[in-house]
């Protein structure tokens, strides 16, 4: 098994000419893997960083992906509308663009790489990875988490010419409700004034054009990965649970799982399972790190994890 992990240099001793990591309290993972581990009764704990020395999701720290990050928003927030959204999920939603396994699906994902996000520059299918073993190893009894971890990123495809290579911001993103105001708490909320939705007095109230209580199932979310990867799941007759593909649909949701916002519109099933997406949050987030996992080694059981959700074969 081959581990490779940026390490602090204290961190570091020489035995026999060779390099091993001291006694911390890292986390091994099955994956092959380490993970920072504080001394906690609960498990896996967050590191304060991210793999480029700043704080997660840190949107105003300098770095070189800070200003690729907020263009991507102004162009999120312009072009994210009611009506181009209802456009994209009746032409996805149609899944005729391929055939393939959640497998191949998942080495498809080698070739993106996420222009929103301010923590991770590696291929994503080492994303996957990293949150589904850190997963693992806390829950190791709910098998669906695992491969919810695994499988909660593969609408990514979107980007790729196979899926009709769609710009970054009808990809990826944070992800925010349509059809009601723009809630202050969302990433760059300045950009939203050049939206057309922000012109039309029936979407500019707190429920805009939604019942409070109605479900998260009722509103309409901005177009991108979360969306398109449970329209895959649920069309093709997946037996994962309801709280997976809630956690699939809304992971991107920050506004809701991190500022609070928009609870007013959920229902109680929403309620109970975003018990399940903010434990399942922690390691989307904070498992980005500068780590390899060896694929091979994982590969076998994310495989039978497949094979008892899953289809063989799915439409895209």
């Amino acid at each position: 098994m081959t581990i490779l992990i940026e390490q602090p240099a204290d961190l570091v001793s020489q035995v026999e000419g060779e390099e091993i990591l001291s006694d911390t309290n890292d986390l091994v993972l099955d994956g092959g893997f380490v993970m920072p581990k504080m001394e906690s009764e609960f498990g896996f704990e967050a590191p304060e960083i991210n793999s480029f020395g700043h704080s997660f999701r840190d949107y105003d720290a300098e770095s070189e992906r800070q200003k690729t990050v907020e263009e991507f928003y102004r162009l999120q927030h312009i072009n994210q509308t009611y009506e181009y959204v209802k456009r994209m999920r009746e032409e996805y939603g149609k899944l005729d663009k391929i055939e393939m396994s959640i497998w191949e699906c998942c080495e498809l994902l080698n070739n993106v790489v996420d222009d929103s996000d301010p923590d991770l520059d590696e291929p994503q299918i080492e994303h996957l990875l990293q949150t589904a073993e850190a997963i693992r190893k806390d829950y190791p009894n709910e098998d669906w988490l695992h491969l919810t971890g695994l499988i909660h990123d593969l609408g990514k495809v979107l980007l790729l010419p196979e899926f009709g290579e769609l710009p970054q911001w009808a990809v990826v993103g944070d992800t925010f409700p349509l059809g009601c105001a723009f809630d202050e708490s969302i990433i760059h909320h300045k950009y939203f004034n050049d939206n057309h939705d922000s012109k039309n007095p029936d979407y500019n109230t707190k429920n805009g054009i939604y019942q409070e209580g109605c479900g998260l199932e009722n509103v309409v979310m901005s177009w991108g990965h979360d969306d398109y990867m449970y329209l895959v799941a649920k069309e093709n007759e997946t037996t994962l649970p309801s709280s997976a593909l809630f956690i699939i649909r809304y992971h991107s949701f920050y506004p809701l799982h991190k500022a609070g916002a928009y609870t007013h519109l959920m229902n109680e099933e929403d309620v109970e399972n975003l018990k399940w997406l903010n434990i399942f949050n922690k390691y989307d987030l904070y498992s980005k790190s500068k780590v390899r996992v060896d694929v091979e080694e994982v590969k076998p059981y994310y495989i039978s994890l497949i094979e008892k959700y899953f289809p063989a074969k799915l439409r895209w």
